[in-house]
């Protein structure tokens, strides 16, 4: 009787035993074990890419696992892991996955405060506030062309029908030289001096030269700028600073760094 359950809590021990075993693995591929953590790991990497993990793809996730198990195995077997290319991959590849956790870790260890975040924010409201401009412009690339449009506005042409024919801006040409709404910096700073001296409903009366050849511009409308909120631009700030530490700090190590 007692030898019986021996062997009956024998066998439930090496069952229990054999599914500990198969929650660590995935499977067993040719007498050697593929671990769960594989798996894991690029369940990980499918979430970060915002694929959703469905049973479907969980699936196809481990299909995937044992495939390349498979193919490792017969790689090995050929002797392909002992090549000279083999190796450089392999150290490029431990390379890359220790760079990846250093930035990881930093970011982790040096997050951006909402603090710094609404102070980034303030800067750029003090920049980009006060008045916003929607205006119109012709560019042409001779000053005598652009002095003739103007002649021709004055005596009742139309701006923006001039400007699809005349116009050499691809961008604003098309919509009668429209540039909407704008902050006066978005421009460049003789485009800029010439039209903040413009009120609304008013033209140029010479032609403005830039870099970019002879514009003819006029003022639609002036409003206060309307920025976007704190909130909005929360996520793009925290990546800019994240980047600049990031940047930073790589430069510090590059510079430390003993090269001979």
């Amino acid at each position: 009787m007692k030898k019986q359950v021996l062997l009956v809590s024998a066998a439930v021990v090496m069952a229990l035993g054999a599914q500990t075993a198969m929650a660590q693995n995935i499977a067993i591929v040719n007498g050697k074990a593929v671990p769960k953590a594989r798996l894991d790991a690029l369940a990980l990497q499918v979430a970060k890419s915002g694929r959703p993990t469905t049973p479907e793809v969980q699936a196809q996730m481990r299909e995937a696992v044992i495939v390349r198990e498979i193919f490792a195995q017969e790689a090995e077997k050929l002797g392909l892991g002992n090549g000279d290319d083999y190796k450089s991959q392999m150290e490029i590849a431990r390379q890359s996955i220790l760079i990846t956790s250093l930035v990881e870790d930093f970011k982790k260890k040096n997050a951006v405060s909402d603090t710094e975040l609404k102070a980034e924010y303030e800067k750029f409201a003090a920049t980009n506030g006060g008045k916003e401009y929607k205006a119109r412009h012709i560019l042409v690339e001779k000053e005598a062309d652009a002095k003739a449009i103007i002649a021709s506005i004055k005596k009742g042409g139309k701006f923006e029908d001039i400007a699809k024919k005349q116009s050499k801006d691809p961008g604003s040409g098309a919509n009668g030289g429209d540039l909407d709404w704008a902050n006066p910096s978005s421009y460049v700073a003789e485009f800029t001096e010439a039209m903040l001296k413009l009120n609304k409903g008013q033209m140029t009366d010479l032609p403005v030269k830039t870099q970019f050849g002879y514009h003819i511009i006029r003022v639609d409308d002036i409003r206060a700028a309307q920025l976007p909120s704190f909130e909005e631009l929360k996520p793009q700030i925290a990546q800019q600073l994240e980047q600049q530490r990031l940047g930073a700090y790589q430069q510090g190590l590059r510079d430390k760094a003993k090269i001979e």
